[in-house]
């Protein structure tokens, strides 16, 4: 467990997820499934972690609606909308199967015990859904995320801003009333 808690927390800089998204959203204090964006929410929530452990992730998500099944590439998260006919569980493990040797390269994120018996005779790391919920809390209380609105403007900005108010003086542009 040392060994793997190890890479986690970005002593390896080529860290794979391969994410379970169904599984892991009832995990995430804020999320559920009956959201009509729970997945949307957990791309959101993934990207900045992933980012800061300069990783990436494959996340399958099953019961995809009639035409939207399919891959999407969203950035450092490549997610998997696994067809209504078909479970998200199956598409993992032939994705790892696919991986071979290489899935010795990624962590499986799933609590299903059928899908990381499968991710461990390949030598995939495993951790449970509540394992990489931890992880992510961790993430998040450590890392101070600004609020946009918040931050300061540089002077280049304060200046950028001054300059496009005084090209009008104290009078509104055409057409707009004070």
């Amino acid at each position: 467990m040392a060994r793997h808690i190890k890479r986690l927390l970005g002593y390896n800089n080529c860290m794979q997820y391969i994410i379970d998204g169904h599984n892991l959203i009832p995990n995430i204090r804020g999320l559920t499934l009956s959201d009509l964006d729970d997945e949307q929410a957990l791309v959101d929530l993934l990207t900045p972690f992933l980012r800061a452990k300069k990783s990436r992730a494959m996340v399958f998500f099953d019961r995809a609606a009639a035409g939207q099944a399919g891959q999407r590439n969203l950035g450092l998260i490549n997610a998997v909308f696994v067809p209504a006919d078909q479970t998200a569980d199956a598409a993992i493990a032939r994705y790892i199967r696919q991986l071979g040797g290489a899935s010795q390269n990624h962590t499986l994120v799933s609590s299903d015990r059928t899908v990381q018996a499968s991710a461990r005779a390949y030598h995939t790391t495993v951790l449970t859904s509540q394992e990489f919920s931890q992880l992510l809390q961790r993430f998040y209380e450590q890392e101070p995320q600004s609020d946009p609105a918040e931050r300061s403007l540089s002077p280049e900005e304060v200046k950028q801003w001054e300059d496009l108010f005084s090209q009008y003086g104290t009078q509104p542009p055409d057409g707009m009333n004070p």
